[in-house]
């Protein structure tokens, strides 16, 4: 079959239009003539209405999305998203409200926001919430200000390092820097969790703090967790918790009473808000009482008459954001909180570490595990097949695109070789489980026996095997007819 898609350009041909316009009902207007274009306008396609539809509904139909199949991304959390929160965020009320409207008209939409504070702040024992991030990497970013905040105030400057774990997200390093500070990073153990004894070879009177995602990227709870914090407070730093894992602990522990001085909650991760596709996304960040002051503005409160108003915190490290956040996230993420209450939340993290644990289980024969013990809400293997030769963790992953599968996270956490970050959630039914078990079990009996196969793969989808390094380097950024003729003629049929 010939997997070419005509392009636009290819269909246009001369007298062909899509669009009837209203005859003017007003005066034409001259325009001057350094305005007016020169050349013909000849670089425009002439297509037809059902053309241009067809065309780009049939390149819609290609993507894969969580409406369609399981995305088992770890780290990510590509769960489903119910659609009563979109329901909810499309209410005429939330959807057409204005950010510049007074608070007098606007009481539904902070009364929303200000228990969606308190939702988050009971959920993760902190004494307050801020929903102005706008992802979770700026959450982090509020994090690590207001730590630097704090320490000014309490005039201890001296502070200017940040410790972050060799198993952490790439954003944990990133934002530290941005703030102005120096990386210090901090090794992990043979069970996975941070190594204590570099970890206080690491403390100082120049520690600012240290971040510290729990469960972490390796998919474990931090067996040392309270002495972690112990540790950091000892010398004087803070402890700020990366809440991308949040969905492994929700009901069952908080943050704040493990240790935790501040922390971001990724919406999309943990309640469901819509994840992919550059955003909107929302990162609200929790933090302790002393830290309160500091949070980044506006946040909501009620007054004296029981009305809700908006405030800047008195020492705020100031807006993330214009106006308020992203509010549709804010009313998908208060939605799913109602639609399930506190025993609900709990349900969602043990289905979803029963999952990951069971997805481990089944195939950690085949697929060595990064570290052998029980996993929290996401699994790491590795993807060194005994037998195998010259197949990678690359290889099984576009496999996976022939048996309908999203392939998972790969090539990390950095400290795996051959990563397979697997993470099913708790949307996924037992079903779906088994079907990706089972071409996972393929791939390994493929990858020992036919191992070309999955040198080539992906064999069956619409784009097949691509020279990465020639895309980045030589990128086709727009309609090229000798390109694309060229594409047509290598093209598979």
């Amino acid at each position: 079959m010939d997997t070419y898609e005509p392009h636009l350009y290819e269909l246009s041909a001369p007298g062909k239009h899509g669009a009837n316009l209203p005859g003017l009902d007003v005066p034409e207007t001259p325009l001057p003539a350094a305005l007016l274009r020169q050349d013909d306008m000849n670089d425009f396609p002439s297509l037809t209405e059902p053309e241009v539809i067809r065309h780009y509904t049939r390149i819609s139909q290609r993507n894969y999305a969580i409406d369609t199949g399981f995305y088992p991304l770890g780290s990510c959390t590509m769960k489903y998203n119910p659609k009563l929160h979109e329901e909810a965020a499309r209410l005429p009320g939330f959807a057409a409200a204005h950010p510049l409207q007074d608070a007098g008209l606007s009481q539904g939409a902070l009364q929303l926001m200000y228990e969606l504070q308190e939702y988050l702040g009971e959920i993760s024992g902190f004494d307050a919430v801020s929903l102005q991030p706008a992802a979770g990497a700026q959450g982090e970013f509020a994090g690590i200000l207001t730590f630097r905040a704090y320490h000014l105030d309490r005039n201890d400057p001296q502070r200017i390092e940040v410790l972050v774990p060799d198993a952490a997200h790439g954003t944990n390093p990133a934002t530290a820097a941005m703030a102005g500070f120096k990386v210090v990073e901090v090794k992990s153990d043979a069970r996975g969790n941070v190594d204590l004894d570099d970890l206080k070879a690491k403390l100082s009177p120049r520690t600012v703090g240290m971040m510290l995602t729990n469960p972490n990227t390796l998919g474990l709870f931090e067996e040392h967790i309270v002495e972690v914090a112990r540790l950091v407070h000892e010398a004087g730093g803070l402890m700020y918790g990366d809440g991308a894992n949040f969905n492994a602990i929700l009901g069952i522990a908080k943050p704040g009473e493990l240790g935790f001085d501040f922390m971001h909650y990724n919406l999309h991760k943990t309640f469901t808000t819509p994840h992919g596709g550059g955003g909107p996304g929302s990162g609200a960040v929790g933090c302790t009482a002393a830290l309160a002051p500091f949070l980044p503005g506006p946040r909501v409160r009620r007054d004296a008459s029981g009305a809700y108003e908006l405030f800047i915190p008195e020492k705020s490290i100031g807006r993330l954001k214009v106006f308020h956040g992203n509010f549709g996230m804010l009313v998908r993420a208060w939605t799913y909180i109602r639609s399930l209450g506190a025993a609900g939340l709990r349900e969602v993290s043990e289905i979803a570490v029963l999952n990951a644990n069971y997805v481990r289980a089944m195939l950690k024969d085949l697929y060595p595990q990064a570290v052998d013990r029980i996993c929290m809400h996401e699994t790491v293997l590795k993807g060194q097949i005994a037998g195998a030769q010259g197949v990678r963790t690359l290889d099984i992953a576009k496999r996976l695109i022939d048996y309908g599968f999203h392939p998972p996270t790969v090539y990390f956490p950095l400290i795996v070789p051959e990563a397979l970050m697997i993470e099913p959630t708790e949307t996924e039914s037992k079903r779906t489980l088994d079907a990706f078990i089972q071409a996972m079990r393929q791939i390994a009996r493929e990858a020992v026996e036919t191992p070309d196969l999955l040198h080539q793969a992906p064999t069956k989808a619409p784009v097949r095997r691509l020279d990465e390094v020639r895309a980045a380097r030589q990128p086709v950024l727009r309609y090229d007819a000798e390109a694309f003729a060229r594409i047509r003629e290598e093209a598979p049929r």
